[in-house]
């Protein structure tokens, strides 16, 4: 019945959404529309995950969402975003469950955990 989802993140601009998505988290932009001009909607695609950017002027963080990007090194990683500028609101840090995991906001103050697994798991 279903065949398949992806989460859809409203943004107040797509160009700085792009910044951190594809510049700084190396996703890939996969789609643009409208495809001429400045889009209202794109998608980006990082391995084989998809993740929607619409545009909403009046868009606020969403509280109820959060990201998981998986990274090789959590803690580099995070270090690389925090010297690009984002807010890192929770430092990397071993879980229980044998992942090293840290919080970070995107531009439009969206929670993106940012993981890496214990290569001894």
């Amino acid at each position: 019945m279903f065949t398949e989802a992806f989460p859809i993140v409203t943004v107040p601009s797509i160009a700085t959404a792009c910044e951190f998505y594809v510049g700084l988290l190396g996703f890939r932009l996969t789609y643009a529309y409208p495809p001429e001009g400045d889009p209202d909607f794109v998608v980006v695609r990082l391995g084989a995950s998809e993740l929607g950017l619409g545009l909403d002027p009046l868009a606020a963080p969403a509280d109820a969402l959060e990201l998981c990007v998986y990274a090789d090194d959590c803690d580099r990683a995070v270090a690389t975003l925090r010297s690009a500028g984002v807010l890192v609101v929770e430092e990397p840090s071993d879980q229980a469950w044998g992942e090293r995991m840290a919080r970070v906001l995107d531009p439009a103050g969206n929670r993106v955990m940012i993981v890496s697994r214990d290569e001894k798991n």
